[in-house]
């Protein structure tokens, strides 16, 4: 994949499933396993039972209305529901077993790094709630405690969109040559320039769809490629074969919908093609059609600053088959203009094992960026920050990338291992990080432009590089 491709994806959104199949659990407890003590209730040595001071109606299941109904509830991503006491019940000791090794809820960034946006995880009082249920036979309680059911969007999680669009018509890859890469072409038939907010994408076939990259062309060059193919789509391995005018993010395993901060935007000129980029993987095993969806929100108040992406990246590098812990590394030594950096997404394939990324300042001071110590193909994510950073002109960046090429690592694709270089089959590696930023301050009351509206936003940044940022103004 070339550089310019790799500039153009301004996000990877949405999702958490993939295409891979789940990672065992080698030291898992059994689900089922039998508790001491009767359910909700708790025998002490005299033999007669007492209530427990923590039952699921008062307490767990409050935890897991917050924390773990996004994904364990019925048309949800996980494999089972944590919804009734029937569903707890039965799957108390994983439960506690993950909550307790902080595998779940999955977030993948070092608290000692960033305080970032949307973090699930559970605080040390509520594990130890969990614990201390299901050590005491976690019992059920008074089910008139029992909190109101938790009510989720049926379709879109973050809300309905203005523009929903989708494949024109189901496709099934054709696996028989390895993965395939598919671009369909959804036209947005607008009448006018949009500023665009918010962007979900909906994988129709999760056990195939191994990321989707969303881009924008003005022009009639994607309907002619569609045109020369046969069947939905036309093939696009390394591109989506004619000149970007710009993108609107992307899906992989882990990402949520992208929802921009207050007074940011990204551009959608008026009468623009979506061209959708899927990446179907062979690897799971499955064969089934597919329509993938993509909702598009439009901004309700005036945009001040354009949202940007540009990458870290290292494409050159060469992982020995055997090694187990071998380090790839880049770096940008002098960014030629200011920035207020929103956002990180870290992306690696099946042997990433960690990655930081980091900036120096003009006098040397080093800042932490992003920190993902355990690096899980399956839970990646585009990570907002709490309070965005300030970068002034002058400032570096540095990635460190660690991966796992050795017969160890159960996800290693290979077998026997071999050498990994850069590529787009889930076979190969990637080393890259994308930084979602503004040029200059940050976004304030003060900072509004008042003649800029929510219609005309500028022309979008044709940036392909942090050099090119030389001279840009916000």
């Amino acid at each position: 994949m070339k550089l310019r491709r790799i500039v153009s994806v301004v996000f990877l959104v949405s999702g958490i499933a993939s295409a891979e199949s789940p990672r065992p659990v080698a030291s898992h407890p059994p689900t089922g396993a039998s508790q001491g003590g009767a359910r909700g209730a708790v025998i002490l040595p005299g033999g007669s039972p007492v209530k427990s001071r923590i039952s699921f109606t008062n307490e767990v299941s409050r935890i897991l209305q917050d924390r773990c109904q996004t994904c364990h509830r019925a048309g949800g991503i996980a494999p089972f529901p944590l919804v009734t006491y029937e569903d707890a019940f039965n799957f108390r000791d994983a439960i506690r077993y993950m909550v307790e090794t902080r595998q779940m809820p999955p977030f993948k960034q070092s608290k000692a790094c960033q305080s970032m946006k949307d973090d699930p995880s559970l605080s040390a009082k509520e594990i130890e709630t969990i614990g201390r249920w299901v050590s005491n036979g976690a019992p059920e309680g008074n089910p008139a405690e029992m909190p109101p059911a938790k009510s989720f969007p049926d379709i879109w999680t973050a809300g309905t969109p203005d523009l929903p669009l989708a494949m024109p018509q189901p496709f099934t890859p054709d696996f028989s040559n390895g993965d395939v890469y598919r671009c369909f072409v959804m036209p947005t038939s607008t009448t006018e320039d949009k500023w665009v907010t918010k962007v979900e994408v909906l994988p129709g076939a999760r056990a195939m769809v191994h990321h989707v990259l969303l881009y924008l062309d003005t022009t009639s060059a994607a309907e002619e490629l569609d045109a020369r193919d046969p069947g939905p789509g036309y093939a696009c391995f390394g591109g989506p074969g004619f000149t970007l005018t710009g993108g609107l993010g992307g899906w992989a395993p882990g990402n949520k919908p992208m929802e921009l901060p207050n007074g940011l935007g990204m551009s959608l000129p008026k009468a623009a093609k979506v061209v959708m980029q899927v990446h179907y993987s062979a690897r799971g095993g499955i064969l089934e059609p597919d329509v993938t969806q993509v909702g598009i929100t439009y901004a309700r108040e005036p945009i001040q600053r354009e949202y940007r992406a540009l990458p870290i990246v290292n494409q050159t590098f060469r992982i020995p088959a055997g090694e187990s812990n071998f380090l790839v590394t880049q770096s940008v030594p002098f960014v030629p203009a200011s920035i207020t950096l929103y956002s990180i997404t870290p992306h690696m394939h099946l042997t990433g094992k960690a990655m930081q990324v980091e900036a120096t300042l003009p006098g040397g001071a080093k800042v932490c960026l992003s920190n993902v110590p355990a690096w899980d193909f399956r839970w990646q994510g585009t990570y907002f920050y709490e309070t965005p950073l300030q970068l002034p002109i002058g400032f570096g960046l540095s990635l460190k990338a660690w991966y796992d090429n050795s017969t160890g690592n159960p996800n290693n694709p290979h077998s026997p291992p071999r050498d990994l270089t850069w590529g787009e089959e889930t076979g190969d590696e990637m080393c890259i990080a994308f930084l979602g930023f503004t040029l200059g301050g940050p976004v304030t009351a003060a900072s509004a432009d008042a003649d800029l509206a929510v219609v005309e936003p500028p022309v979008p940044s044709k940036a392909k590089d942090w050099a090119d940022l030389a001279g840009q103004r916000e």
